[in-house]
């Protein structure tokens, strides 16, 4: 019996995404047909000559693009024309108080922010001037908004002026518009060989050449930079100089210099995302104070404060700054208003602070959990982190291990996810821990992770 196979050549990225890839165009093309039944995994991987594991997590990620549909007894099918599934459809972003456990969304802690949201609407309802906050505005007149970005940024070691600053619609739109601020189609960004993963998304998408960097225990490397600069044409570096993702680490104030020197002698821009910089209570001077000639500084409210609260802040020199706001206005126009008037409120009345403090201490007491009851396993953490990073041992493989957490309840990102060059993906994962509303769902997760590591290996259903 001849069965359907997708089309692989000339994809590029993991195995298992050019299989859901290929799926998609198939479905686009309609070479699927709706209602189509997809060969059994088993069937598809053997005729591939990949794993069983590398079809399932295809046929899953295919599933959460909304192409399929699975029903236990009918198989895997073609999704129907029509209102996409609740799944497909949303981030599931909510907090359930029962369910999977979720470790893979790197959010802070739910905290007490609605209570102070809601004291601030009810002040807010009595403004005079209401309706300016659903008007357009231009990104050009900084304002009381960036003056309060001013004194938040004074509290992250960065002597930033008003006129310096731009809003954006959180930290990763910030990220965005650096790129397009400073990039064109063709050119080199230089990244850590682990980073941030959408920043691979962005540079696929504009047409970046992303070039790793390679790091150890101190985070990015001065002379592995130096390198880099002298193999190609680079003219950007992203980075994350505290509670870097995936890996946790922060550079301590030496590792800066070295880097801020490098980019100074071989004429890079620095995009420096300093999304968790307020959580460390004490931490080196940003990269952005040592070179600010050449360094695009991003920060933002909703990894300190509230998630939901998209304000993002840039402080560049005053010829990036005017880009950076022309980049503003070309993605998003502005940031909402009403939202930039919250987050100024918190800043300017203490809010911020307190919220802020909430999670470094919530951030504190989970770290403490793994710390009993994961570490000595290859564990990576920082003491007001959010994540842990985890290095599995021999036994298992990151993608194994992720469906057994899956199949255990507990979801958790392995480490290809952050790799520049899938070829050299670790064999290790990522746990957030502040995602989860409770503690004790946090602590049942980690015992779950605990349990996973001392086992020989992975389960009968997920051996090939």
């Amino acid at each position: 019996m001849t069965i359907w196979l997708p089309d692989l050549s000339g994809r590029v990225g993991p195995k298992y995404r050019r299989i859901s890839d290929a799926i998609a165009e198939a479905v686009a093309r309609g070479r699927l047909a709706q209602g189509a039944r997809l060969p059994p995994q088993r069937d598809l991987a053997h005729a591939l000559g990949v794993s069983l594991n590398t079809v399932t997590r295809a046929y899953a990620d295919a599933t959460d693009r909304g192409f399929l549909l699975g029903e236990v007894g009918r198989g895997t099918y073609v999704r129907e024309a029509g209102p996409l599934p609740a799944r497909a459809v949303t981030a599931d972003l909510a907090r359930p108080p029962a369910g999977p456990i979720d470790f893979s969304l790197n959010l802070p802690f739910p905290g007490g922010a609605a209570a102070c949201l809601a004291h601030t609407l009810g002040n807010l309802a009595g403004a005079a001037d209401l309706a300016s906050f659903l008007d357009y505005r231009t990104v050009d007149s900084p304002g009381r908004h960036a003056a309060a970005a001013a004194r938040w940024l004074g509290t992250l070691g960065l002597d930033a002026r008003p006129g310096d600053i731009v809003l954006t619609a959180g930290a990763q739109h910030g990220i965005l518009a650096s790129l397009l601020a400073t990039m064109r189609p063709g050119d080199v960004l230089l990244a850590d060989a682990l980073t941030y993963a959408p920043v691979k998304v962005m540079a696929h998408h504009l047409g970046l050449k992303i070039v790793p960097v390679p790091g150890d225990g101190g985070g990015l490397c001065p002379d592995g930079l130096d390198a880099a600069c002298r193999r190609v044409a680079a003219r950007v570096l992203y980075c994350l100089p505290t509670l870097h993702t995936p890996t946790t680490t922060t550079m301590d104030a030496g590792r800066r210099a070295a880097i801020a020197a490098v980019a100074r002698r071989r004429g890079l821009t620095i995009i420096e995302d300093d999304v968790f910089g307020a959580l460390p209570p004490v931490r080196p001077p940003p990269l952005s104070a040592l070179a600010p000639e050449r360094t695009i500084y991003i920060t933002g409210v909703s990894k300190s404060l509230a998630p939901g609260l998209r304000v993002g802040y840039l402080h560049a020199p005053p010829d990036l700054a005017r880009a950076l706001r022309s980049a503003v206005s070309l993605s998003s126009w502005m940031p909402p208003p009403l939202m930039a008037e919250i987050a100024s409120r918190w800043i300017e009345d203490g809010t911020a602070d307190r919220l802020n403090r909430t999670q470094r201490d919530e951030a504190a007491a989970r770290q403490a959990m793994a710390r009993d009851l994961i570490s000595g396993r290859h564990f990576a953490a920082d003491p007001h982190g959010f994540h842990v990073w985890l290095t599995l041992p021999p036994q298992w493989h990151a993608d194994v291990f992720r469906l057994e957490a899956e199949h255990r309840g507990v979801k958790v990102v392995v480490g290809g996810a952050f790799a520049v060059d899938p070829a050299d993906s670790p064999a290790a994962i990522r746990l957030c821990l502040s995602h989860e509303a409770t503690r004790e769902r946090v602590r049942r997760g980690l015992a779950t992770i605990a349990d996973l590591l001392g086992s020989p290996g992975p389960s009968e259903a997920m051996i090939v």
